[in-house]
């Protein structure tokens, strides 16, 4: 079985009317948690909600409906509670370490085993969140860092409609799919405008398609300034890809040596 565990956890607090359309908004809140790319297809969506019942500490019943639901990256599935998660805002947990921050995440994320099957994870991942929401712990237990559009008083008038337009346009659209795009720079010689890829988006397929045919298009029609986007890595992204690339050759390697056996 390929190795495929969870890599990333986002919050996301929003109203959902499970009847609407998928991209209709507003959309419920969620958590979504993401697995680690190196697997082929994705769980289908559930067909209805799936109800559990967890007796607390206190013996109190509790039944929490919670729903799966797909995303454009196969490696990514969403979790939605059913219940408020978070009042507003998005926190990306890119690995265990990251999650001191949020109890929820902590317990979510997984600690050493990566190799088990959606089928095999969702259950516990059911469990936990019921747990957690039982227990009355926060989501949070840090102070939230600053939102990475809020309009500065040094930003030029590129740079914050640069931030309006992602805030108010993009990442709305790209935040109901389970990712995310982090504003990180505009270089005003070159134009480029630097962006993060976060959530479902970061080891999407299709996400310079996502960047090149959507952002860069929207920010090019509504700021002559923008010539272009660029995606911007950090240590931890590089690692990952670096270690998918290899994964994928192995793969390679052994379906070559297989039908040589059997040739």
């Amino acid at each position: 079985m390929a190795a495929r565990g969870l890599r990333l956890l986002r919050f996301r607090s929003f109203l959902r009317d499970f009847s609407a359309p998928r991209r209709c908004l507003p959309e419920r809140f969620y958590t979504g948690v993401q697995r680690v790319p190196g697997s082929e297809g994705c769980p289908s969506i559930l067909a209805r909600p799936l109800m559990f019942s967890w007796v607390g500490q206190q013996q109190q019943a509790r039944t929490m409906f919670i729903q799966t639901q797909e995303t454009p990256n196969p490696n990514s599935l969403k979790f939605l509670p059913g219940c408020e998660v978070l009042e507003t805002g998005t926190f990306d947990f890119p690995n265990h370490s990251a999650a001191h921050a949020s109890p929820l995440a902590r317990l979510v994320h997984p600690l050493d085993d990566d190799t088990y099957d959606w089928q095999i994870l969702k259950p516990d991942i059911f469990a936990t969140i019921m747990d957690f929401f039982a227990s009355g712990l926060p989501i949070l237990t840090d102070e939230p860092p600053p939102s990475d559009t809020v309009i500065h008083p040094d930003d030029d008038e590129t740079v914050q409609m640069i931030k309006e337009l992602l805030d108010t346009r993009i990442r709305p659209t790209v935040q109901e799919d389970g990712g995310d795009i982090v504003y990180v720079g505009f270089d005003q010689e070159s134009g480029i405008v630097k962006l993060k890829m976060q959530g479902s988006c970061s080891s999407c397929p299709s996400s310079v398609v996502t960047l090149r045919s959507g952002v860069q298009n929207m920010l090019q029609f509504y700021i002559p300034e923008v010539q272009g986007v660029e995606e911007v890595e950090d240590e931890v992204d590089s690692i990952a890809k670096e270690e998918f690339a290899k994964f994928e050759e192995r793969m390679k390697q052994d379906i070559q040596g297989k039908k040589g056996a059997e040739d």
